[in-house]
């Protein structure tokens, strides 16, 4: 088996003890410490040289930039036409909470009106009612008089009172009228 660490690096005692200092921080070795920086600058293609990172402070610059001229452009794509849409929302809602405040007020108006009414087709019935049952009360009235009428003259052929047949009937006629105009 042939060993594939072939390579050597030599460096100062200093860099060494930070090395050693990382690697214990880390709980891994320094060689595979080593490996992974090597595959970290490699992978991001920073420069150990750059401390501040200037190409990482670029490179957010440059996505910052980007994440606001997207958010400049949604806002004048969709915020601003919602904004106007809903302003002239705002116009006709508030015209018709008037219209259907002048609807509200119609309709009060008119269940006070039809409370009326209704209370006036009450008494109109009642004295409907009371009408009626008096006609009643006359019909009924006016039957028993006629019973009473026709006894009468019933009676009074029988006694045989000596007065003229036309006399009779004009009498009794004249009865009978008077009693359907009560």
């Amino acid at each position: 088996m042939e060993d594939i660490n072939t390579k050597s690096v030599r460096y100062p005692v200093t860099t060494d003890q930070k090395l050693e200092k990382l690697a214990l921080k880390l709980g891994r070795p320094k060689k595979l410490v080593v490996i992974q920086m090597v595959d970290y600058f490699y992978r991001s293609k920073k420069d150990p040289l750059d401390l501040s990172d200037e190409l990482l402070k670029k490179e957010l610059a440059g996505g910052n930039s980007r994440i606001i001229g997207f958010v400049k452009r949604q806002e004048s794509d969709f915020l601003l036409p919602i904004f106007t849409a809903s302003g002239v929302l705002t116009t006709i809602a508030k015209q018709h909470t008037i219209y259907f405040q002048q609807i509200s007020d119609y309709l009060l108006e008119e269940a006070k009106k039809t409370a009326q009414l209704s209370l006036r087709m009450g008494v109109m019935k009642k004295g409907i009612v009371a009408t009626q049952t008096r006609i009643e009360e006359k019909v009924l009235l006016k039957s028993r008089f006629k019973k009473i009428l026709e006894y009468y003259i019933n009676q009074r052929e029988s006694l045989g009172w000596p007065v003229s047949n036309i006399k009779k009937e004009d009498l009794q006629a004249h009865v009978k009228q008077s009693l359907e105009n009560l």
